[in-house]
C-alpha cells in the first residue's frame, strides 16, 4: 500500500504473515520485508540454543550521560545477544530492568504484575527505555490545568514514559554539542524533513498482562465466529471504555449511567490506535515520523493464545493504510506469547499504585492512580503539588523546550496545549480517518474526553 511517498509490503510464508517492510520505492520496501522475514525465520531456527542467563540484559540504571544504545558495550556480549531470539531477549531485558529498580525500591515490588515496557533493539542487543505499571483510572474530575493523570493503566503509563524518553533524545539531537547529537536515537529523514529512529533501531512492546478490552475476546468468539450473533460480535470485538476500573463496550447502555465520571478508551483500543497514528502522539509528530512497535510480546500466564490481540490490534484496521495521509500506516506488529517475567499475584494494598520510569531517570515515580498524582512516599516528586512528571502540563513543558531547541517559532506561537495538538495537521487527519474507519466497520464511536482537559496554556 502507498503511504505518501512510502510503500509497504509484508512477506507471507506458509500462511504466516511477517513484519511490514517500508521504503520510498517498491524495490526497497520488498527488500525490507524480505529481510524482516528472514531475520524472524532465523530467530525461530535458533530458539533452542542454550546460552548463559548472564549474557542477556540491559546496562545498569544510568545516572550520568552515556550512549543510550550501549554502543561501547562488550563486543562479545553483543555477539551472543544477536544469537538469542528477540522473543527471549525482550522479556529478559524487562525482567532485568524491573529487578534493578526493585533492588532500590523493594517496597513497591508488588506493583510489577501489570508491568508494560518499551524495548529498543539495536545491533548491540535489547534495552528497556520506558516502563510503567498500573491498572486504574482516576476518580478526579477533568481539570483545565493538565496536572492530573486520568489513565494509569500499565501500557498507557509506559507509553507516556516513552514520550519522555523521546523528548530527551530530541533535545540531544538539537544540541549544539555534536557529541550529544550523536547519542540521539534520531536521524534526519531527507525525504520527509522530519526525524526518524536510526535505521538500525527497532522498537518492541512487552505486556505482562493481556490489556483490557477487545483483546480479552472470549474463546468461543475466537474459535467459532460464525456461530454467534452480529450483536455479540460487535459487543466483543468493538471498542471498549474503562470507567472506575470496569470495562464496558461502547454499545453498552450502562455508559449512559456513568454521569460525570472520567471515561477512557480501553488499553487494547489505545494500542490499536497507536499502531496507526504512532506512539509519539500529536505534539511529538511536529518533529518526528510516526513510531510503531515491530512486535508485541504478551507474558500473561492465563493467556493461552494471542488470537484476541491479533484481531483487536491488527484485523480491525485492515485496509486502512491507503486512506491515511503521508507518513502514516496501519503497521501490523508481530504478536506472540512469551513467559511472564513477573508473577501476577499482586499485593492488594498496592493495586492502586502506578510506577513509571524511562531511561535517564535517576529514580522511580510512584503515582496514586485513583488520585492521579504522585504519592508522598514516591522516590521522585516534582514538587509540593505532587503533579506527576507524566501529566499534560509536564509534557507541554518538554514540548516547549524542544520547540525552542529546534527554533520552531511557529510552535512557540501556540497559546494552548490544544492549539499545539491541532497544529499537527497530518496527525489530526490520520486520527479523523481512523475514527471514521472504525465507525464504518461497525466497531463503534471513539469516545473523546471533553476539550477542557486540553485547555492548559503555553
Amino acid at each position: 500500500g502507498v503511504i505518501g511517498f512510502y510503500f509497504a509490503f509484508c512477506a507471507v510464508i506458509d500462511g504466516v504473515e511477517y513484519k511490514t517492510g517500508m521504503g520510498i520505492n517498491k524495490k526497497e520496501a520488498r527488500l525490507k520485508a524480505a529481510q524482516l522475514a528472514v531475520e524472524e525465520l532465523l530467530s525461530n531456527l535458533e530458539s533452542d540454543a542454550v546460552l548463559p542467563d548472564a549474557a542477556v540484559g540491559p546496562p545498569p540504571l544510568p545516572v550520568k550521560e552515556q550512549n543510550s544504545l550501549g554502543l561501547d558495550s562488550c563486543p562479545a556480549r553483543a555477539m551472543i545477544e544477536r544469537k538469542v531470539p528477540v522473543k527471549d531477549q525482550v522479556p529478559s531485558a524487562v525482567k532485568e530492568m524491573f529487578s534493578r529498580l526493585m533492588d532500590s525500591y523493594p517496597e513497591f515490588s508488588g506493583c510489577g504484575a501489570t508491568v508494560a515496557a518499551f524495548v529498543i533493539q539495536s545491533p548491540t542487543g535489547c534495552e528497556v527505555v520506558a516502563l510503567g505499571t498500573g491498572n486504574c483510572n482516576t476518580k478526579e474530575s477533568l481539570a483545565p490545568n493538565g496536572r492530573i493523570l486520568h489513565d494509569s493503566h500499565a501500557v498507557v503509563t509506559a507509553r507516556r514514559s516513552l514520550m519522555r524518553y523521546l523528548y530527551r533524545h530530541l533535545l540531544l539531537f538539537y544540541s549544539i554539542n555534536r557529541s550529544l547529537e550523536e547519542k540521539s536515537v534520531f536521524q534526519l529523514d531527507e525525504n520527509t524533513k522530519l526525524l526518524s529512529l536510526k535505521t538500525h533501531i527497532t522498537m518492541h512492546l512487552y505486556l505482562n498482562q493481556l490489556p483490557k478490552g477487545a483483546a480479552q475476546i472470549p474463546s468461543h468468539l475466537r474459535l467459532s465466529p460464525l456461530s454467534i450473533s452480529a450483536w455479540e460480535v460487535n459487543n466483543q470485538i468493538g471498542l471498549h471504555v474503562t470507567v472506575d476500573g470496569k470495562v464496558f463496550s461502547v454499545f453498552s447502555s450502562t455508559l449512559d449511567q456513568t454521569g460525570s465520571r472520567i471515561i477512557s478508551m480501553s488499553a487494547t483500543d489505545k494500542i490499536m490506535q497507536w499502531q496507526v497514528l504512532g506512539f509519539q502522539g500529536a505534539l511529538l509528530s511536529h518533529f518526528i515520523e510516526p513510531i510503531y512497535v515491530s512486535s508485541i510480546f504478551i507474558g500473561d500466564e492465563s493467556c493461552s493464545d494471542a488470537r484476541g490481540m491479533e484481531i483487536a490490534v491488527n484485523q480491525r484496521v485492515d485496509g486502512i493504510t491507503s486512506k491515511l495521509p503521508m507518513y502514516y500506516c496501519g503497521y501490523r506488529p508481530h504478536i506472540s506469547l512469551v513467559p511472564s517475567v513477573i508473577p501476577t499475584d499482586s499485593q492488594s494494598n498496592q493495586r492502586t499504585l502506578s510506577l513509571n520510569w524511562s531511561q535517564g531517570d535517576v529514580s522511580l515515580e510512584v503515582v496514586d492512580s485513583v488520585e492521579g498524582k504522585s504519592v508522598e512516599g514516591s522516590p521522585f516528586k516534582s514538587g509540593p503539588a505532587l503533579a506527576s512528571r507524566l501529566c499534560k502540563a509536564a509534557m507541554l513543558s518538554r514540548f516547549n523546550m524542544v520547540a525552542k531547541a529546534a527554533q520552531r517559532e511557529d510552535l512557540l506561537a501556540a497559546v494552548s496545549y490544544r492549539e499545539a495538538k491541532m497544529m499537527a495537521k497530518r496527525y489530526q487527519e490520520a486520527k479523523s480517518v481512523l475514527k471514521s474507519y472504525l465507525v464504518m466497520r461497525g466497531y463503534g464511536q471513539w469516545v473523546e474526553k471533553p476539550p477542557i482537559s486540553d485547555h492548559l496554556t503555553m
